[in-house]
C-alpha cells in the first residue's frame, strides 16, 4: 500500500515516488485503483478519510453540472449522524455504489461489443474481405501460369 504523508504545511508527500503530490494526483491513484494511505507526518494518524472527503469536495466544486451531492442529500446525511440509532448508511451506500459501478462497466462493455458488430463495422469487414478477394483474383489473373487456362488450346 502506498503511503502519503501530510505535513503541517498541508502538503502531501508520496513516499513511494519521493515527490509532493496534489489532491488531483491522489484522485488519479483512485481512478487507477492504486491503494494508498494518507498519514500525518508527525503522529502517523490515518488521515485517508479526510483526504478522500477533500477530493470529493474539490470535484463537487469543480464541475457544477456533475454534482453528485445535492444540498438536500447532504442535509439528510447530517440528520443521519444525529439519529439515536444511525442507519447502516455506509454499508448501504458502499454496496449500492459498487453495484452501480459494476452495472455501468457491464453496459459499457456491451456497448463496445455492440459497436464492434454494428452495421457500419459489418460493412467495413465485408468491404475488406471483398478487397482481399479481388486483389487475390487480380494477382492470379496476372500470373503467367494462368494465361493458358480456359483458352481451349493445349
Amino acid at each position: 500500500m502506498r503511503v502519503i504523508r501530510k505535513y503541517a504545511n498541508r502538503r502531501l508527500y508520496d513516499t513511494e515516488q519521493s515527490r509532493y503530490v496534489t489532491l488531483e494526483d491522489l484522485r488519479g491513484l483512485i481512478l487507477d485503483e492504486v491503494p494508498f494511505r494518507v498519514e500525518d507526518a508527525k503522529s502517523g494518524e490515518d488521515l485517508t478519510r479526510t483526504i478522500l472527503l477533500s477530493i470529493i469536495i474539490e470535484q463537487e466544486q469543480a464541475d457544477g453540472d456533475a454534482q453528485v451531492f445535492s444540498n438536500d442529500l447532504l442535509a439528510q446525511f447530517i440528520r443521519v449522524y444525529d439519529m439515536a440509532q444511525p442507519l447502516p448508511l455506509a454499508r448501504y451506500l458502499e454496496q449500492g455504489t459498487k453495484l452501480m459501478l459494476e452495472q455501468q462497466k457491464r453496459v459499457q462493455d456491451q456497448w463496445q461489443q455492440a459497436m464492434r458488430h454494428s452495421p457500419i463495422e459489418l460493412m467495413r469487414e465485408l468491404a475488406e474481405e471483398n478487397m482481399k478477394f479481388w486483389q487475390k483474383t487480380i494477382n492470379q489473373a496476372g500470373s503467367p501460369d494462368d494465361d493458358d487456362k480456359g483458352s481451349g488450346t493445349p
